[in-house]
């Protein structure tokens, strides 16, 4: 049944022209009488009436598309791609034609902020949504999301995933691209035990987020199948593997301070695998610092090949995930213009690309 104003304000226990000018925002209204009457829309998913109101079931022109940083590459590729898909061409006249206006959500990673772009992206009647990067892997949040997205799908709106995981149960969505992180992972850290090196330590993203997982998932069953997943009780043998991780944000910083920190643990170590190409720049800062030669001394890889990963010196050995490939399909995907794949989901293949930040460990 469709929520109306009038329900809205008799869940807040306000005036209807009270609810229509905290919504408007036009009129002067009390703190508490505006937290009351958004919480009800909230509790009810009141989805304002645009112009068109007899037509309370059409979308609109907008497309959404979330992203955690869009000052981050990984993430502006992939917008960038999509938008150019979901915008169009056009003809040159300034005529609107079959495009759609995508408007780029930067949610700063958080999970709250998620949930309101895509209340309000449901109240303006999106046409489609699409979602980039790793998600948040909290059975709390998942269900949210999974409520959200079922409401958006019901109204009309094409939801699509780029560079993430489905949802557990997440029928609604339309389509999810999914990167092959655990395969990337794993092809990163064979690459380095077939060039010699065993004590590699590893500078992870986010614990609770899915690219950090599977990225480590597959650094570790390379250890693991080398026979180098070491534990407490197999220090003497190899070096703990637990040990030799260190957790932080996808950037720059992080990547820096985990490296020292992980020098600390283990003098020793003659590769490092970061978690994307930005925390290997820090990473091979803080070697450098350390008075350490890169590949000579300490081996560096990173992962998704973002722009500068080549001209980096040396250029990074990398994991290259096609981000504009992807996030054009998902535009074509989020504009009706392309076939969903089999079953709403398809792996994007990972490809090793090996430089000269990566060599043999030294003898001696």
């Amino acid at each position: 049944m469709t929520v109306t104003l009038a329900d809205v304000a008799a869940r807040a226990r306000v005036s209807p022209a009270t609810v229509s000018r905290v919504l408007n925002g036009n009129y002067p209204v009390a703190a508490s009488t505006r937290e009351r009457v958004l919480r009800a829309v909230d509790d009810l998913d009141y989805v304002l009436n645009g112009p068109a109101s007899s037509l309370a079931a059409a979308t609109s022109d907008l497309v959404g598309i979330l992203v955690n940083d869009i000052a981050d590459p990984f993430f502006g590729i992939m917008a960038g791609a999509a938008q150019s898909e979901i915008g169009g061409p056009g003809d040159g006249s300034g005529r609107a034609g079959g495009e759609k206006l995508a408007v780029v959500c930067n949610t700063g990673g958080s999970p709250a902020r998620e949930l309101t772009y895509l209340t309000l992206l449901q109240r303006q009647r999106a046409a489609a949504v699409v979602l980039t990067g790793g998600a948040l892997e909290d059975p709390v949040h998942q269900a949210a999301m999974s409520a959200k997205l079922t409401k958006l799908a019901d109204a009309g709106t094409r939801i699509v995933f780029c560079g993430r995981p489905p949802l557990p149960g997440g029928e609604a969505v339309a389509a999810s691209l999914a990167f092959d992180n655990r395969g990337g992972g794993r092809r990163l850290t064979e690459h380095l035990v077939s060039l010699g090196h065993r004590r590699i330590g590893y500078v992870a993203g986010p614990r609770e987020r899915t690219t950090t997982r599977h990225r480590l998932e597959g650094h570790r069953e390379a250890m693991r199948a080398a026979g180098l997943y070491g534990d407490a009780g197999e220090a003497g043998r190899h070096p703990d593997v637990e040990r030799l991780t260190v957790h932080g944000p996808y950037d720059r910083r992080s990547g820096y301070e985990a490296t020292l920190e992980l020098l600390r643990r283990e003098p020793g170590l003659t590769a490092i695998v970061a978690a994307n190409d930005t925390v290997a720049l820090g990473a091979g800062a803080a070697i450098r610092d350390q008075g350490l030669r890169i590949p000579q001394d300490v081996s560096v890889a990173g992962f998704d090949d973002l722009p500068f990963s080549v001209d980096a010196v040396p250029a990074l050995t990398t994991v290259r995930l096609p981000l504009f490939e992807a996030g054009a399909r998902a535009g074509r995907l989020a504009m009706g213009k392309e076939t969903p794949p089999p079953g709403g989901i398809a792996t994007i293949a990972a490809e090793l690309m090996v430089r000269g930040s990566t060599a043999p460990p030294r003898v001696g």
